[in-house]
């Protein structure tokens, strides 16, 4: 299982929110860079990277930050966030970036999802469920789609989507341990690979995601509260 540290990125500053909650916004690391590379030491081979200011807006806004952590950290780069046309996943995949995130977008425009795959490869394009109560939310988590997300991981198996990252709201940066419960039904429910996002605490609960069956676990404010050891957490899920 794959290991994610996560760094969100808001008016430049690496920052967590509660609960998706953008006016909780706190502060968790001094430089992006550093942080990146204390990942790397630490025994990653990937960062999972969100820009928080282009979920909201629709565009990229620190864009120069996710070119430079692909370039000078040695890891390679899943990032989401304002993610929105193909010029825009060009911009990122012809900049470095290893693959990019696919959310609200893949909600209203799914034909842009099979195009994206098409044009660049499924290994390259994730798409990104966030949920609250089961139900998919949309424009940086601040819309309520309507849609269950049982029934998006269908659409986007059929377009063709071989990864899904998939995030409790309600659990993000709450330290309260991941929804096994509707991780496990999507992993039942679709054949794409599962990456959990939402909640992870501690070993256990990287163990329990292990167990699971997940292909990846995303990791943030578990490593900034210090709750949970990065190297034993890439130890514990083996490939990286």
């Amino acid at each position: 299982m794959i290991i994610l540290p996560a760094i969100d990125i808001k008016n430049g500053e690496c920052v967590r929110l509660y609960r998706g909650e953008f006016d909780t916004a706190e502060r968790v690391a001094e430089d992006y860079l550093a942080t990146a590379l204390s990942f790397r030491a630490g025994g990653c081979a990937w960062i999972h990277m969100v820009d928080l200011d282009g979920a909201v807006k629709g565009s990229r806004v620190n864009q120069d930050i996710f070119l430079h952590v692909a370039a000078e950290s040695g890891l390679k780069v899943e990032l989401g966030g304002g993610i929105r046309t193909m010029e825009d996943i060009a911009f990122y995949l012809d900049g470095g970036i290893a693959r990019v995130i696919l959310g609200s977008v893949a909600l209203r425009d799914p034909k842009l999802v099979r195009e994206a795959i098409e044009a660049f490869g499924a290994q390259r394009i994730v798409v990104g469920i966030d949920a609250k109560n089961g139900v998919a939310a949309a424009s940086g988590w601040l819309e309520d789609s309507g849609q269950g997300y049982l029934d998006v991981a269908r659409r986007m198996e059929a377009l063709g989507v071989k990864t899904l990252i998939y995030t409790d709201i309600g659990r993000d940066g709450m330290l309260g341990g991941p929804n096994l419960e509707q991780l496990c039904l999507l992993r039942d429910t679709v054949g794409c690979d599962i990456i959990a996002s939402g909640g992870v605490t501690d070993i256990s609960d990287i163990k329990a995601l292990a167990a699971a069956g997940m292909h990846g676990a995303i990791c943030g404010r578990s490593i900034y509260a210090g709750t949970l050891s990065l190297p034993e957490a890439v130890k514990t899920g083996g490939k990286q």
